[in-house]
């Protein structure tokens, strides 16, 4: 098999053979030749039904015409500058336009470098050095929020990955997802804290759902300790609709961090919010933020494409979340009680019961989940090959793609 030998020589070449380690699926990973709609072809011609979808960003499916011609327009007049560009206020008036919390955008390169200026900007806002996590909940690769889970309200962080300066990550504190009562906890005993940073749904181990009235009383919570809410919507931003998880819950956050599909499937982030808070930031205050890469033109047209697309499309959402629903509806009812769908995210957990948090999450059957995942690979399913990854639809996926996954789950479960 060419994959095979592709990734025998790759390990020879970089670490672990992949350039994330999410892609290392034993005993090697398959290496895709091209996108197309909703499918992918390997380098070793199988032809795959997309579930994983870049992790997310690409809503509109595998080099989406809209979006192609986008980016090829744009590359005729080159793709660096290093100058502002008039393509920036047009994206950025997208997104405030779509988000009443939001009054200023700045453009990054990726969703990591967007948590990790949003959160240097609230300790630059506040004053204060600390902040507070949801355990499980993933914001980056940045030191600042690589901390075991698990550690919980009481302790302050500890170090995921060697590298990581205990220093660093015990200004970090964690809280159970869905569990006011430590969050409480946790701040009437600590002053210090910055900011408290979620991601509104849990995408990186989930979907795990907040429960019902849980975010309003967050941002009750926060207000009332003066600290600043950042939701994270790097996956729930234009993928639960227009305004993402904020809109849907009614929820006003202080800063919000954007990634993924508004860039179309190109690399972009972009941290956001309040007025008197984004002001702070370089050159306009004191908080210091800069990338060669940010506000890259292939990126931003892309994302303006992907955008309008969805805007004048709307309806789009309601078919993505009834397709999801059709899967969830094809699994036999003996296995359907861990199955999770929100919009067009879902997940089927390997347990008797929706996980509330990270820990219920991490209570799933692995070996199961894994056994079952490479069912449907042969079955030309790509799932991401984790049991704590969210999968995706697209508009591109077609009544016939739905009805052979909705297949394939019965017939491998």
């Amino acid at each position: 098999m060419r994959s095979e030998e592709l990734f025998s020589e790759a390990q020879t070449l970089m670490p672990g053979g992949v350039s994330s380690p999410v892609r290392a699926i034993k005993p090697y990973p398959f290496y895709t030749r091209k996108g197309t709609g909703s499918h992918l072809t390997t380098e070793d011609g199988e032809d795959l039904i997309d579930c994983c979808l870049g992790y997310g960003p690409l809503i509109l499916g595998h080099a989406h015409p809209t979006v192609r011609e986008a980016i090829c327009s744009c590359a005729e007049d080159g793709w660096l500058y290093g100058t502002p560009a008039e393509k920036e206020l047009f994206l950025a008036r997208m997104i405030i336009a779509d988000h009443p919390s939001v009054d200023m955008v700045r453009f990054v390169s990726s969703g990591s470098e967007a948590t990790m200026a949003a959160i240097r900007l609230a300790r630059g806002f506040t004053g204060r050095e600390d902040i507070i996590k949801i355990e499980g909940g993933f914001h980056g690769a940045h030191d600042g929020v690589l901390i075991k889970a698990g550690s919980g309200a009481t302790t302050m962080g500890v170090p995921d990955s060697a590298g990581v300066i205990p220093d660093v990550v015990r200004h970090t504190a964690q809280v159970p997802y869905n569990n006011t009562e430590a969050l409480t906890e946790l701040l009437e005993n600590n002053d210090n804290v910055a900011a408290f940073i979620l991601e509104p749904v849990l995408g990186n181990v989930g979907p795990v759902l907040p429960d019902d009235g849980y975010l309003a009383e967050v941002r009750k919570i926060t207000e009332e300790h003066d600290v600043l809410l950042i939701f994270d919507e790097v996956i729930t931003g234009y993928r639960l609709g227009i305004g993402g998880a904020q809109f849907k819950y009614g929820i006003t956050p202080d800063l919000t961090t954007f990634g993924k599909i508004i860039g179309g499937g190109l690399p972009i982030g972009c941290f956001s919010g309040r007025r008197d808070i984004m002001e702070l930031t370089a050159p306009a205050g004191p908080v210091y933020q800069a990338g060669t890469f940010s506000g890259n033109p292939l990126s931003l047209s892309a994302g303006i494409a992907c955008l309008q697309y969805l805007r004048d499309n709307r309806g789009l959402y309601q078919m993505l979340a009834e397709n999801a629903r059709a899967i969830g509806e094809s699994i036999p009812s003996n296995k359907a009680d861990g199955f999770v769908n929100l919009g067009s995210m879902f997940k089927l957990f390997f347990r008797r019961a929706p996980p509330r948090d990270y820990r219920e999450a991490k209570e799933s059957d692995t070996e199961a989940f894994s056994v079952f995942w490479n069912k449907m690979m042969k079955k030309g399913i790509f799932l991401p090959p984790s049991q704590f990854e969210t999968n995706f639809l697209s508009v591109a996926h077609t009544d016939e793609d739905v009805a052979k996954i909705a297949g394939a789950y019965s017939e491998c479960l």
